[in-house]
């Protein structure tokens, strides 16, 4: 059986090698002849499959029929929107392509893995909405308690500093940013306004 593994993690600070390891064990318990090898690293689950460059060369050797199986090390590794994951399902089952996600012990060959691979993307949409539900909330209540929200306001006077050092020239955002020792951000917002009231004006 020809398998592509398809690796992901949400950071650029994550790496997919846990996954890998796991992944190339169950092929060799399995027999497995892992035939491609598919990595979106820094790419988050929330992005559709359209949005995850090694997920659309994954769907394009589908396509091609090149593959028999897909491993992935769970069903959060595919995506959290519900519909997409039944889509992704729905294309693989047209080409005759397999599923397995390891850390459920799934295998959409049988119809009781295709009715749990359901079940699961019921349960990352319902985890996703939860999230982003307790975060509202959190907002919520911190605006409720006057708290600001966002990044802090530069202090007038090291705003004032930083302009007068841009309007001098002869200095990038970095050295400036040394020279009066705040971030590189703070200058770059700051030369952005002047940017805009230069425009305005």
């Amino acid at each position: 059986m020809r398998v592509a593994v398809y690796l992901r993690v949400s950071t650029n600070g994550q790496t997919v090698e846990n996954q890998r390891l796991d992944l190339v064990a169950a092929g060799d318990r399995h027999g497995w002849q892992i035939a491609a090898e598919f990595v979106d690293e820094g790419v988050s689950g929330a992005r559709g499959r359209d949005e995850r460059p090694a997920m659309r060369e994954l769907m394009r050797a589908v396509g091609r029929r090149e593959v028999d199986m897909i491993a992935a090390w769970d069903v959060s590794r595919l995506g959290r929107s519900l519909a997409d994951l039944l889509g992704f399902l729905g294309e693989l089952h047209a080409k005759g392509v397999g599923l397995y996600l390891h850390q459920q012990g799934l295998d959409t060959t049988t119809p009781t893995g295709r009715a749990m691979f359901q079940m699961m993307g019921v349960f990352a949409e319902f985890e996703r909405a939860m999230i982003r539900e307790r975060v509202n909330t959190g907002l919520a209540r911190a605006r409720a308690e006057g708290k600001a929200l966002g990044r802090p306001r530069i202090d007038p006077e090291v705003e004032r500093q930083i302009a007068a050092a841009l309007r001098k020239g002869g200095r990038g955002i970095r050295k400036v940013a040394a020279d009066l020792g705040v971030g590189v951000g703070t200058v770059q917002r700051v030369r952005d306004a002047m940017t805009s009231a230069g425009a305005a004006g």
